[in-house]
């Protein structure tokens, strides 16, 4: 089994989940990868990555209630997730629509700022 944190990509633009695959994977993490919150809440709690990172704005079921069913599950409650969203200008309304949970461990907004995030990332997941 490898050593290389986990991260699982929660996103429904293919476009972006082939780009944040490609970055996290350049610098030596495994990834996989969800286009639907559903999906994204399956594969954590099959999976139990290191981290995740989640959209907010996705059909079906939003970011917002996909990251409620994380922090509500006590199985996956503790994995860092990180907002990665256009939203950026609305963040205070969606901390607002989180009322009575923790904030995200990170938020980046798009377009991605690759650094910042790899930054953010290291940070939530130390050697």
């Amino acid at each position: 089994m490898s050593d290389k944190k986990r991260i699982l990509i929660v996103d429904d633009e293919s476009d972006m989940v082939k780009y944040l695959t490609a970055l996290f994977q350049d610098n030596g993490y495994e990834t996989m990868s969800a286009f639907d919150g559903a999906k994204g809440f399956e594969m954590a709690k099959a999976e139990k990555p290191d981290l995740i990172t989640l959209d907010i704005t996705m059909p079906e079921q939003s970011g917002v209630r996909t990251y409620r069913m994380y922090k509500n599950d006590p199985e996956i409650k503790t994995i860092p997730v990180v907002i990665v969203t256009a939203i950026g200008d609305n963040m205070q309304s969606f901390l607002k629509k989180l009322a009575g949970f923790t904030k995200p461990e990170g938020f980046m907004s798009k377009p991605i700022d690759p650094d910042a995030l790899l930054k953010i990332v290291s940070g939530l997941l130390p050697n």
